[in-house]
């Protein structure tokens, strides 16, 4: 029935004597299958090749790894077999290629799950049965086009499943984020008592997707008690893997009928259909039904097709002379032929894998199709990647509409909701306990109803305070103390090792926050601020200019302006400042004295008008700063911070930003935050954002936020990881911030907080007072007495002598323009040196 290389033809005549032996499990239907798979494919090749003979020697191993040890040893060493078929379990083909690697011998395993480095141990062993690994993709699946989140897998506790199928289906969950909320081991002798009990747990839960993976004997047992137990009704969900529905044909009708309808299984193809496996049948059939009497069933199913295929491998590895255990375990690995299951190729002495899985439904007395799940679907039309082109499934109990997956809370069994009763904030999470009743109150409390009223079912929950860390709260969802939190818990990555987020109804953000002090604190000088410096001195220079001029222009018109060198710069500096606030149009006797007045006091006018615009601004228009500009301010100068006992904050301040965690104090209550800034006990506060903006709102004017925004955190409700509820949940969060429900709710929490702060120092520079102008009092009034003491003390010193009075006139005209280059040499702009001639004439215009 095989051909190697296409054809039977390639295969060189001779005359080949030897044994092939296998070991199986008699009790079992995948053995009696394989059994009769085997005698068929030997007596098909010793027909085939009437010059061939070669004998099947077949030792029951009874399911006992032992057992299937000894027997290997007969056949090796007493049979002389040159290969060996089998055994079923990994736990036996182990053993069994213990021996064979030991006498040169390959054997062919039939296990379902080989480790990826068994072939290394045992250099002698094949894997004749296709990895399975992608199987555990394909149920991954399944579940998750059904928009289930948690699974519970039940498993037979032997090795092979805890650390091959198992942990190949656990990966495969968690790639496609498949929460395993139980793991359900089973001895393979279960009682009916240790089942029931098993399966109550899984009864009381809420999880009602079960994944099962086990063999046959024991999941036919594990059916029919949990149909008794009422679970295999509306709402539960059960998907086997090839292990059983590989065989549900071999299952008696009436146990299908009565205990496994609705299951769906995912198992391996091959095309039943072609010529060559329709003939298999047809022989398997009879044959079959001849040696099994009283077995109900006697289609093959793919254990039989896969022994088949094994034994010729072996068998036209044979041909061609004899050699040695090396030479034909060389031989088999590098044959090839079209085999039952399709083609038949090994490299590094495994099996191609099964890439391609029929998904099935169990219904009435046997399975249906319902459609084909592939890695490689682009290469194949018609392949199902999605639940849209699945066919419809019939579920236990009956329904077509796909089941929730998971039971939700009842009035007897309510949902179990901690609640952190040490928040820093009260406005986001208050416990009162009034003897011996409790009322939870706050923002979060407020969000998590409106989001449980946009559930589409009803949610019954009971709230219980838990007094203790954020951190320690998380971890009561993990023990399964708590079946949900409530609260301002914030979303940190560590956190998600115990359970998982909803989607986050308060912003992410840590920010800090400081004092405020006003950029004009050094009011006592306030009134030079219009100005800059090169301004004041150029104005200096030009009022002094211009009343020079003037004085010297109407000298001669006026006894005022004559005198003393003191007495006229008196009077020339009174001249040039008093221009600023009047004409002295009428004591004015030149036009162009009179014209160079009106100039000036045109610019004086802008100059003026423009300082005192400059000055009102800054005046009125509060500028406020922080005391603290950012972190590296706060550790450079070892200052001490604070923030909210019990969060995550103490942890990111030390290994995140740096700080020394001596200079870190934690505070509880808002109150306390202000009075430790206010007090300076620390130079900062470090708030996450929600925080943050309530501080903020309650203490307006003394404080506010500074330096960056770090974005960590953000407020969500908690669950256990893969929690059924937690896709529900966070769609009807999502739903409560869309309908403008939640900015609602947060308006109303930061209305609810009036500005403590009643007037601050700040608000002092809105209001013209003296204490901004307390040194211009002290010049003007410290001149006037000055004045006044050296008018007193110099009240009866006069000049008469005329020659005298022309020289002090280029005295008083030479100090002024040294006076003038000092200055000027302060501006950027050089002046030129200025010579008098000697005996220069007195001019007058």
């Amino acid at each position: 029935m095989a051909t190697a290389n296409g054809g039977t033809d390639s295969i060189e005549k001779a005359d080949v004597k030897g044994s092939i032996g296998a070991i199986l499990d008699y009790s079992s239907r995948i053995g009696k299958e394989e059994k009769v798979a085997m005698e068929m494919a030997i007596e098909e090749f010793n027909s085939q090749y009437s010059n061939q003979h070669i004998d099947l020697l077949i030792n029951d191993s009874q399911g006992e790894p032992i057992q299937a040890a000894l027997a290997a040893r007969e056949l090796v060493y007493r049979h002389r077999v040159k290969a060996i078929l089998g055994p079923q379990t990994w736990e036996e083909a182990s053993l069994v290629a213990e021996v064979g690697s030991q006498a040169y011998t390959p054997i062919l395993s039939l296990a379902y799950t080989t480790p990826q480095w068994a072939t290394e141990r045992w250099p002698f062993l094949i894997q004749a049965s296709a990895d399975q690994s992608a199987q555990m993709k394909a149920i991954a699946a399944v579940i998750e086009s059904q928009d289930w989140h948690r699974v519970t897998v039940v498993y037979e506790d032997i090795p092979s499943s805890a650390t091959g199928a198992v942990l190949q289906l656990s990966e495969a969950l968690k790639d496609v984020g498949i929460e395993i909320g139980h793991l359900l081991p089973l001895p393979p002798l279960s009682s009916s008592s240790s089942l029931v009990e098993e399966l109550q747990s899984l009864k009381e839960g809420q999880c009602r997707v079960f994944v099962v993976h086990t063999s046959l004997q024991l999941g036919v047992h594990l059916f029919e008690t949990a149909k008794k137990m009422e679970m295999m009704k509306e709402g539960y969900i059960w998907i086997i893997t090839d292990t059983i529905s590989s065989l549900v044909h071999s299952i008696k009708a009436s146990t299908i009928s009565s205990s496994m309808d609705g299951i769906v299984g995912v198992k391996s193809y091959f095309n039943e259909n072609t010529p060559q496996f329709k003939i298999f049948r047809g022989r398997f059939r009879r044959m079959f039904i001849s040696v099994h009497p009283d077995e109900e069933k006697n289609e093959p199913g793919i254990y039989a097709a896969k022994a088949y295929d094994a034994t010729w491998a072996a068998a036209l590895a044979m041909t061609g002379g004899r050699g040695t255990g090396q030479q034909l375990l060389e031989k088999i690995s590098n044959g090839q032929f079209d085999g039952l299951t399709g083609k038949i190729q090994f490299s590094d002495q495994k099996l191609a894998p099964a890439h391609i899985f029929q998904i099935v439904n169990v219904v009435g007395k046997s399975d249906r199709e319902l459609g084909f799940w592939s890695e490689t679907s682009e290469e194949e039309s018609g392949f199902w990647r999605d639940r849209r082109a699945l066919a419809q499934v019939v579920w236990p109990g009956g329904p077509r509409n796909t089941p929730r997956g998971w039971t939700p809370p009842t009035d007897e069994k309510p949902l179990k909701i901690g609640v952190p009763s040490g928040s820093t904030f009260k406005q986001f999470v208050e416990v009162i306990q009034d003897g011996n009743n409790i009322s939870f109150n706050g923002f979060s409390i407020n969000v998590f109803n409106a989001t449980v009223e946009r559930l589409p079912y009803a949610l019954p929950h009971k709230l219980y305070a838990f007094n203790g860390t954020y951190d320690e709260l998380v971890r009561q969802v993990y023990l399964k103390k708590f079946d949900a939190v409530v609260g301002d818990v914030a979303i940190v990555a560590k956190r998600f090792e115990h359970a998982e987020f909803t989607q986050p109804y308060a912003e992410p953000g840590l920010q800090m926050i400081t004092p405020v002090r006003s950029k004009s604190s050094n009011k006592a000088w306030l009134f030079m601020k219009p100005f800059t410096r090169a301004m004041w001195i150029l104005t200096t220079f030009i009022n002094v200019y211009n009343g020079f001029v003037v004085w010297l222009i109407e000298r001669n018109h006026c006894n005022e302006l004559k005198g003393s060198v003191l007495n006229q710069i008196g009077t020339l500096l009174w001249l040039a400042f008093s221009t600023l606030f009047s004409l002295h149009g009428e004591k004015l006797h030149s036009n162009l004295s009179r014209m160079a007045m009106v100039v000036w006091l045109f610019v004086a006018l802008v100059i003026t008008q423009s300082y005192t615009a400059n000055l009102t601004s800054m005046l009125t228009v509060q500028q406020l700063e922080p005391t603290v500009a950012d972190i590296e301010t706060l550790k450079s100068s070892n200052s001490m911070i604070g923030y909210c006992r019990g969060s995550f904050v103490s942890a990111y301040l030390k290994d995140v930003l740096g700080f020394n965690e001596k200079n870190i104090k934690n505070y509880s209550s808002p109150e306390e935050y202000a009075k430790a800034l206010k007090d300076g006990q620390i130079a900062a506060a470090f708030l996450e954002a929600p925080f943050a903006k309530l501080f903020l709102a309650k203490y307006c004017k003394s404080f506010m936020a500074a330096g960056t925004s770090y974005k960590v955190g953000g407020f969500g409700f908690v669950f256990p990881r893969g929690s059924p509820l937690l896709h529900d949940v966070s769609e009807a969060l999502l739903n409560v911030s869309e309908s403008g429900k939640l900015r609602e709710l947060e308006n109303s929490m930061l209305s609810s907080e009036k500005c403590e702060d009643t007037e601050t120092e700040d608000d002092e520079t809105s209001r013209l007072s003296p204490s901004s102008f307390w040194v211009l009092f002290i010049i003007t009034g410290g001149t006037s007495t000055f004045a006044l003491l050296v008018y007193m003390l110099h009240r009866n010193w006069t000049f008469h002598d005329s020659t005298s009075e022309h020289k002090t006139i280029w005295r008083f005209f030479i100090a002024i323009m040294k006076l003038w280059r000092q200055q000027t040499r302060k501006l950027p702009r050089k002046v030129s040196d200025v010579e008098l001639p000697r005996g220069s004439p007195n001019i007058e215009i």
